[in-house]
């Protein structure tokens, strides 16, 4: 393809295998600004959408497969349509075109299912954030919070500040800041999580000018790639096969099923696949 469409705020260029986002330094939003450029497989797309926008324009919108781009993954649904990195504001009288690349990606869709890992790389680290309770800070390697005295739980000053390698991690979860509300929350390997995040020393707590979309949202997402990539799981159907019941034991089953559902919620297994394979290790048991 190799052509150039130019939005509102981004240029979207279509390369032969995947397609390029570019934004604009000085007119894109602040979350397509701190992504910065994107290039998405042609492979790791699901869907490709052209709709009716406000103002006499149209919008084209790609849709990621699921589990191939860890921002939409570790987004969860929670983006508002306007915060969404994927779509391209264009005038109406560019339609034409736009349906023209539209089906030219459609063409090149060829599988939609989930996908197995991230087909898209995450946000470049180092990044950092402050948030209501502290300070947030990614090199690449490790996770590191800086409590502030006038934000931070006594359960969080008491602990001190934290630094988590990513080798130690099994997950990330952003809630999204609205209005006073919102937290990113680390999931430590072997560790069980309070419920309130405010006591939580793996989590940090957003509010009103704390912890915006623009800043932790690709925070989340280049945290939640790395842990990824230090820690390969389990290729989807190439689940090992099991050894009788006697030489394994009750206990690893119930922790390869405990694995699966973390795979279903990191979104690289769908809920059908987990309970096929769910039914596969209980019948062992």
């Amino acid at each position: 393809m190799d052509d150039v469409l130019k939005g509102r705020g981004c240029s979207w260029v279509f390369e032969t295998d995947a397609l390029r986002i570019t934004p604009d330094p000085s007119k894109a939003p602040k979350l397509l600004s701190e992504l910065g450029e994107r290039l998405l497989p042609y492979e790791a797309l699901a869907d490709v959408t052209l709709t009716p926008g406000k103002r006499g324009t149209v919008v084209l919108r790609v849709i990621p497969r699921r589990g191939a781009d860890p921002v939409t993954t570790v987004a969860a649904g929670q983006l508002k349509e306007s915060l969404d990195p994927y779509r391209l504001v264009l005038p109406a009288d560019k339609e034409t075109l736009a349906d023209y690349y539209a089906e030219e990606m459609r063409a090149a869709i060829s599988d939609r299912s989930p996908a197995e890992r991230f087909m898209v790389a995450g946000p470049s680290a180092p990044r950092g954030f402050k948030a209501w309770d502290g300070a947030a800070s990614f090199d690449g390697d490790t996770v590191t919070f800086t409590w502030f005295w006038s934000g931070a739980s006594t359960a969080k000053y008491r602990a001190g500040d934290q630094r988590f390698q990513v080798t130690d991690l099994e997950d990330v979860e952003w809630h999204a800041p609205e209005g006073a509300s919102g937290s990113l929350r680390l999931k430590v390997r072997g560790r069980q999580s309070p419920a309130d995040a405010n006591k939580d020393p793996a989590s940090v707590i957003f509010s009103l000018g704390w912890g915006a979309t623009h800043h932790s949202l690709p925070f989340a997402a280049a945290v939640l790639a790395a842990i990824q990539t230090a820690a390969p799981t389990p290729i989807l159907g190439t689940t090992p096969a099991l050894e009788p019941q006697s030489s394994r034991g009750h206990t690893e089953l119930v922790d390869l099923i405990l694995k699966l559902g973390e795979l279903r919620d990191a979104g690289l297994l769908s809920e059908e696949e987990f309970q096929a394979k769910k039914a596969e290790l209980l019948s062992r048991m």
